[in-house]
């Protein structure tokens, strides 16, 4: 009896090892089915076609500070997004500073022609002066060459005295016509200082109102107002992610900084990069429908206008047979909104046509090896490659030519997963064998 109580003991804690253990334990994973796969589909595609693109301005005229010499205050400024016309004030700085040099340079001319004036009267008078003087000395050398003459008749001591008196008549006369000449010419080169003096106020004062009238900044072209980031709103100090506000009235600017970007109106473009294989699907004139991702939840219709003859490479680093080719397509937009700008990024879906009975696959079953497409068909319990021809391509179906419809594919290269790894046959391998 007491064995019968025993066995029945050690059978029930070995039920309940192997209870604890089987819960313990994982289950070990079943085998794998093989790869995923994928029929062959006879129907419509839809030669959708999806892209992604840069908003471009036609053409950007750029408004700099004019170079005055120092800081100028904005006064005066549209604010981004509105639109002007050809000839409309955009942008006024403030012309304190200017004004004053102005009305300094007009009193240095009023003060330059007053002195002009002065000069040529005190000319006049010295020129009278002078003439009378001339007229006197000359008068007393003729006076003094007649007493000469009658030098025989008068004893010689008075004969000496009139031909001393003579000499000494010609000698003032020399020099009184020496200073006559030299009065002149320094009366004529102080008249051309005041003159230069004069003309050089005339000439800061017609700079001081060039600059005033400069600091109106008008619109050349109709267009939209993009204003530019202050850069010098931070001090002068810049790091990567940092946000800067953008030019707006009572910021002080430095001479010779690009403020506005002036966008002309109704030359705005989306510029995309299409696939090789995509643009077989486009014609010019197609509708597309096209969102800015600055501005969610909105979207703008585009043309697809000129079609790019020449492909670039889609990176430098990848293999060329890997490397698809793209064209740039450009799209002119329907109606041009003033929130568009130059410089976003946009994504673009254009409806293509429909090819109503075509055989086709997802995007992923077709592989391309040295130039040539195949797919991977199922035959019995493996797969065989088969080469294939592409006639259309979508954002996830790919038209083919060369299988038939219902064969069943597979969606990754079976080849490649039954290829062993090296660190699976290194793991296979005895213990020190090398």
């Amino acid at each position: 009896m007491k064995r019968r109580v025993v066995w029945a003991g050690l059978v029930v804690i070995a039920i309940g090892l192997a209870a604890a253990m089987a819960i313990a334990v994982p289950r070990l994973p079943e085998k794998s089915g093989g790869p995923p796969t994928a029929k062959v589909v006879r129907g419509p595609l839809k030669l959708n076609v999806h892209a992604t693109g840069e908003l471009r301005a036609g053409r950007t005229v750029s408004m700099i500070t004019p170079p005055v010499g120092g800081m100028l205050r904005i006064v005066r400024m549209v604010s981004t997004g509105n639109s002007v016309k050809a000839g409309d004030v955009v942008m006024e700085f403030d012309p304190a500073d200017q004004l004053y040099a102005l009305e300094q340079a007009r009193t240095e001319l009023a003060e330059a022609q007053q002195e002009i004036v002065k000069m040529k009267a005190d000319r006049e008078v010295q020129l009278a002066q002078d003439a009378v003087e001339l007229l006197t000395a000359r008068f007393d050398v003729r006076r003094a060459e007649l007493d000469a003459m009658a030098n025989e008749f008068i004893s010689p001591i008075d004969a000496q005295k009139n031909v001393l008196s003579f000499e000494e008549a010609k000698r003032r006369l020399a020099q009184l016509e020496e200073d006559v000449k030299s009065r002149s010419a320094t009366s004529t080169a102080s008249l051309q200082v005041v003159k230069e003096k004069h003309n050089k106020a005339s000439l800061a004062m017609q700079r001081a109102q060039q600059v005033i009238d400069s600091l109106v900044l008008k619109a050349t072209v109709d267009g939209v107002v993009a204003a530019k980031e202050n850069r010098d709103a931070s001090g002068g100090m810049f790091f990567f992610g940092m946000v800067l506000p953008e030019y707006r009235e009572g910021d002080s600017v430095w001479p010779g900084r690009p403020v506005i970007d002036l966008i002309e109106a109704g030359k705005m473009e989306l510029r995309a990069k299409i696939d090789e294989s995509d643009r077989t699907n486009l014609i010019e004139g197609q509708i597309a429908d096209v969102s800015i991702d600055s501005l969610p939840g909105r979207t703008f219709k585009a043309k697809v206008g000129a079609l790019s003859g020449q492909a670039s490479r889609g990176s430098f680093f990848e293999p060329t047979a890997s490397v698809s080719r793209l064209f740039d397509v450009i799209f002119q937009f329907e109606t041009l909104d003033p929130q568009l700008r130059a410089g976003a990024s946009a994504r673009v879906f254009i409806e293509g046509k429909e090819v109503p009975n075509a055989l086709h696959v997802p995007r992923q079953a077709v592989f391309d090896k040295n130039g040539k497409n195949h797919v991977f068909v199922r035959v019995g319990d493996r797969f065989e490659p088969r080469d294939v021809k592409v006639v259309q391509r979508t954002e996830s179906r790919i038209g083919i030519e060369g299988v038939d419809e219902g064969m069943e594919i597979a969606l990754i290269d079976p080849t490649a997963a039954a290829r062993p790894s090296p660190a699976a046959s290194t793991s296979s391998l005895p213990a020190g064998a090398k």
